[in-house]
């Protein structure tokens, strides 16, 4: 292996039971991992346990060449992590979350960049969270995962709840991003954004890797957008899952 973020043999479990089976995945720095499944899939929990939320019952976890598998903490320090949105206390505004991740407005804004801009986040900067629709949420919400400077963010699901403009306005600024260096690491529904902004991923099935999805297969669905989605969906329905 040869990434930022190696998993190797990675197993989560909640509540006893086993909800993340051997999983192995490498991602590149600067590059954009996608991961699909559906529903109950592993996903979420998986990114969790990478960002330090949950432990990992067994397996390896380096990054940046640093072994944490058995340091939560270790690993919640790596990643910038956007907070669940229906989570965010209904007593703070938007600021009040940014701050508390990012300290200093002003040093917040020059983290955000042009992402703020593709959030809509100005506006909710003084809004009551309480106050805030769903996708209002969710764009504060990811800002918050940028908010501490890190060079390495997960986002579970990061265009849930907003609307075609914002949804088209932020995939262009993440993938701008990752352009300019990040690495980012998203859970995703929508194939089409997996096809055209993910540089790999894997998909997942009853929490064991189905399939990689390299470089070369997203070249290929970017090309035939309609092929790779059925192709997809119909290992969904039957969640057979490959070799990994």
């Amino acid at each position: 292996m040869n990434g930022v973020v190696e998993l190797t043999d990675a197993t989560v479990e909640r509540s006893g039971q086993r909800v993340v089976h051997g999983v192995t995945l490498t991602v590149s720095p600067g590059s954009w991992f996608g991961l699909i499944g559906a529903n109950g899939s592993g996903k979420t929990s998986l990114l969790r346990a990478l960002a330090g939320r949950l432990p990992l019952a067994g397996g390896s976890c380096r990054v940046d060449g640093e072994e944490l598998a058995d340091d939560r903490n270790g690993r919640a320090l790596r990643f910038g992590f956007s907070p669940p949105a229906d989570k965010l206390p209904d007593a703070l505004r938007g600021r009040d979350i940014l701050e508390l991740i990012g300290g200093d407005m002003g040093d917040v804004h020059h983290r955000l960049s042009t992402l703020q801009e593709a959030l809509g986040l100005p506006p909710l900067l003084d809004r009551w969270i309480g106050d805030c629709s769903a996708g209002m949420r969710q764009r504060i919400a990811i800002a918050a995962a940028f908010a501490g400077g890190h060079h390495h963010v997960i986002l579970d699901e990061p265009f849930n709840w907003l609307d075609p403009v914002a949804t088209f306005d932020l995939r262009r600024a993440l993938r701008d991003m990752v352009v300019r260096g990040l690495t980012l690491i998203t859970a995703l529904h929508d194939l089409g954004t997996l096809a055209s902004a993910c540089d790999a991923g894997l998909m997942l099935a009853d929490g064991k890797v189905a399939v990689a999805l390299g470089e070369d297969i997203l070249r290929v669905a970017a090309q035939n957008p309609q092929a790779f989605e059925q192709q997809t969906i119909d290992r969904l329905r039957s969640g057979s899952v490959a070799p990994s």
